[in-house]
């Protein structure tokens, strides 16, 4: 996700970079995170990590499972949790879709994404997404050793 040059309120915060190794993304989705004072102070220091998290669709609503946001340091009294379950704010439309593709299609909700948009917001990324084989991520890996060799090759000849 590339940084908007003239936009000081955008900030990537937390960015799960073994998602599209790991999983096949078919699909991505914006969604909005509910947090506390605490968090969100926290997330602006840059403490969180989404590496290991995953999203479900539980009761009807969104849940993204086993982040974790470092606790902030100057709020004694009101600390928050740090990997407790966050709610995920989407629209009953994408929560609709969601719920089938998880439990009728076997796909698994992957957060790709932790960030501060345009106006400040946090918000998540979270991909629909279909896990690898073995064999896939070997390709992905030889993909990517293939693409790099070659931008090597063209920079030294070029």
């Amino acid at each position: 996700m590339a940084k908007p040059k003239d936009n000081p309120n955008y900030k990537v915060v937390a960015e799960n970079r073994r998602a599209r190794f790991d999983y096949a993304i078919e699909e991505d989705l914006e969604c909005g995170i509910i947090l506390e004072g605490s968090e969100v102070k926290s997330l602006r220091n840059g403490g969180a990590n989404i590496a290991e998290s995953y999203a479900i669709v539980e009761d009807g609503e969104l849940w993204l499972v086993n982040s974790y946001i470092a606790p902030y340091e100057q709020a004694k009294t009101f600390a928050h949790e740090e990997k407790r379950k966050r709610k995920l704010l989407v629209s009953k439309k994408e929560m609709s879709k969601l719920w089938n593709e998880t439990q009728r299609k076997g796909m698994a909700l992957v957060p790709l994404v932790l960030y501060f948009n345009h106006r400040g917001m946090a918000k998540m990324k979270i991909g629909i997404a279909k896990g690898k084989k073995a064999h896939d991520k070997r390709e992905t890996a030889a993909k990517r050793d293939w693409n790099r060799q070659k931008q090597r090759l063209l920079k030294d000849n070029g």
